[in-house]
């Protein structure tokens, strides 16, 4: 999956963090201020075959606006590293970061989201783990818990990195942590096009189908309506 590398907890970010974000930050806004980048300055790893298949097969399965998501996802990912005191996050595979960047949302896809009674994060790890062709237990585990927000416990590294990117992006949680430049930029490049009621009804939705998902420890009407009052994003979500 991706190029061999004696430290391979530290490659594909199986270091154990807390899984409360605030304490990581230390009551502060970040550890280290971001710097502005583009998209353009974040290479995406598409030579890498498994990562060009993976992005292929997500384009075709999520709606416009999920597919732009998993992608935001990605690029918001470089920014949160430094927040989290880890030495080693310079290590961790681009091409991991991406793969669980594309499939963490997969399990919301039409072909998926109603013809299983597993709540999405779960089907989705199951999905991927027969499109890598392989366990491939760090995307794995991050598709299942990018959603396992709380104050207690630890979580892996690369879920912490996936849990505050998707959750700038979904409510705007901590927004000091991307440069405005950045912000703007990345979401030029892969536009929103009403992403907050897009995926608000997602969630709706399968809490319709399904009373007992793993969403509803967000709060049944606390999610979907945080999501749809992201007022970080509110600007461009009208970008298409």
């Amino acid at each position: 999956m991706t190029t061999p590398h004696p430290d391979t907890v530290a490659l594909h970010g199986w270091t154990a963090v807390p899984v409360d974000s605030d304490a990581i930050l230390q009551g502060k806004p970040y550890l280290h201020k971001p710097t502005p980048l583009l998209a353009v300055d974040i290479p995406f790893p598409s030579s890498d075959p498994l990562v060009a298949r993976v992005q292929a097969y997500a384009k075709s399965q999520l709606p416009r606006q999920t597919f732009n998501h998993s992608m935001r996802v990605f690029y918001w990912g470089p920014h949160p590293p430094p927040t989290i005191p880890l030495p080693p996050h310079s290590l961790l595979s681009p091409s991991t970061l991406a793969l669980v960047s594309l499939l963490h949302d997969i399990g919301t896809a039409p072909a998926f989201l109603s013809t299983t009674q597993l709540s999405f994060e779960f089907a989705g790890a199951l999905v991927a783990r027969d499109l890598l062709l392989h366990p491939s237990p760090p995307v794995l585990e991050t598709i299942i818990r990018h959603q396992d927000l709380g104050t207690r416990g630890t979580i892996t590294f690369l879920g912490q990195l996936i849990q505050l990117a998707t959750i700038y992006d979904n409510i705007g949680g901590h927004p000091e942590l991307v440069h405005a430049e950045t912000k703007v930029d990345v979401n030029r490049v892969f536009p929103r096009g009403g992403w907050s009621g897009c995926f608000a009804a997602t969630v709706r939705e399968e809490m319709r189908l399904k009373p007992w998902a793993h969403s509803t420890h967000l709060g049944e009407r606390e999610f979907p309506e945080g999501v749809e009052g992201n007022e970080l994003m509110g600007e461009f979500d009208g970008w298409e």
